[in-house]
């Protein structure tokens, strides 16, 4: 499974970028207004920290004008996935920009539906929202599970991403759901390596390496 980090914290994604676990990026204008910075420049920044691809969204609500926003976006950097809402207008939008040979993210997706309209308009990706969907008492896990279905039925192209992941549970489950990516705040990501016994192993291996009195240098 790739993983997309959920942030427009360049610092952040430089930091994972080094590890080498960073597969792309993914932002929103929630994540911009967080920055406090212009849009085209947090964009760009990361565009050059990541090779993979990088989420950018449109703000338009009708089709030509998300059209001319994605070509606007697309024009930033050759990495940049247009992110576009799932309305039957983001859906226009989509295979315009898809034909135009761009990537297309489409987001807020809530049902298995919505996900086959997306692979059908030629989405690269599609990104359901599993944490917004527990938070009002729906399994968003089982919607991983209906869309990976559907496209294997079809042999869809379309990568499904899941997003609005809230905890490492989330990711292991996607995972085992047969999501493609998980797009994952930066504090989650990091988290996914913690384990106490992880922690209190090492304790004791150093603790005992200290004893012998010695050194690897």
């Amino acid at each position: 499974m790739k993983f997309f980090v959920d942030t427009a914290d360049t610092s952040e994604i430089k930091d994972l970028a080094a590890t080498g676990l960073l597969d792309g990026v993914t932002t929103n204008p929630s994540l911009i207004l967080k920055s406090g910075r212009p849009m085209r420049e947090v964009i760009e920044e990361i565009c050059a920290l990541v090779e993979g691809p990088v989420s950018a969204e449109v703000t338009a609500t009708e089709a030509d004008a998300m059209i001319a926003e994605g070509r606007k976006l697309a024009g930033i950097a050759d990495n940049i996935a247009i992110k576009l809402p799932l309305t039957l207008d983001g859906l226009k939008a989509c295979r315009a920009l898809t034909d135009d040979g761009h990537m297309v993210n489409v987001t807020l997706c809530f049902s298995a539906n919505q996900a086959l309209l997306a692979a059908k308009a030629g989405a690269s990706f599609i990104s359901p929202f599993i944490g917004r969907l527990d938070d009002v008492h729906v399994d968003g896990m089982e919607l991983i599970r209906e869309i990976r279905v559907i496209y294997d039925n079809y042999a869809f192209d379309t990568e499904v991403l899941a997003a609005s992941i809230r905890s490492a549970n989330h990711v292991k489950d996607c995972a085992l759901a047969g999501a493609d990516v998980a797009t994952v705040p930066p504090a989650v990501l990091k988290g996914l390596v913690k384990h106490p016994l992880t922690d209190k192993g090492l304790e004791q291996f150093l603790a005992d390496w200290a004893k012998t009195g010695q050194s690897i240098l």
